[in-house]
């Protein structure tokens, strides 16, 4: 689009550059930011992920003892809710993980081994920690969508905007003084022709007293 070459698009053009040079470190500093939250957040994710597959390993082997084994059923334990609450991390709304409430399935207790209350409390302590990496990964996937918002308004000021606006100043700049020099050439033409028309106005007049003489 053709940038009007005038002082006041220059001064529009200026406010804008002031702007951009205004609001980039911050978006710089957020981009930042958002790039050492999601770092921490993956690594919580991996340590809570370590602790889930080691308790894990542990129940499989602690179970393994016993003999009736098969009393425990995959679907003895399962999730009822997720409890989550609302943070914020660089101006973005992540769910944080709360802890999680579980079902368990109905048994008898004359016929169920009475580990299997014990069993439970494992389980559950193994699946609360796969539900926690879980809402990790979805505050990583929400900030790292803020995060391709920011780099794109990073690049954008950097490699578009800023450098953009500096030449639309640039070039209004050399158009405005190549008129002002304009100006001044014409004025001084102006001024000599003028000055050049009275001579020879004095000059005219000088012969026509000399000749009435």
């Amino acid at each position: 689009m053709a940038v009007k070459l005038t002082k006041n698009e220059l001064k529009a053009q200026k406010e804008s550059l002031k702007m951009y040079n205004r609001y980039l470190p911050t978006l710089q500093l957020k981009k930042q930011q958002l790039q050492t939250e999601i770092r921490a957040i993956e690594s919580k994710a991996r340590d809570v992920r370590s602790r889930r597959d080691k308790l894990h390993a542990e129940f499989e082997a602690w179970i393994a003892v016993f003999s009736e084994k098969e009393a425990f059923a995959p679907d003895t334990v399962t999730v009822r809710q997720i409890r989550t609450s609302t943070g914020n991390i660089a101006g973005v709304s992540i769910p944080v993980f709360d802890g999680a409430d579980f079902d368990r399935a109905a048994y008898d207790l004359y016929s169920t081994p009475l580990w299997i209350d014990t069993a439970s409390e494992k389980m559950e302590s193994v699946l609360s920690l796969d539900l926690e990496a879980g809402v990790l990964d979805e505050q990583v996937r929400l900030l790292q969508a803020e995060l391709r918002t920011t780099t794109q308004r990073v690049n954008l000021f950097e490699k578009i905007k800023i450098p953009e606006t500096k030449e639309n100043i640039r070039k209004i700049s050399v158009y405005l003084g190549d008129q002002q020099v304009s100006a001044v050439v014409r004025g001084k033409i102006s001024k000599n022709n003028l000055e050049r028309s009275n001579k020879n106005v004095s000059g005219t007049d000088e012969l026509q007293r000399e000749d009435s003489v």
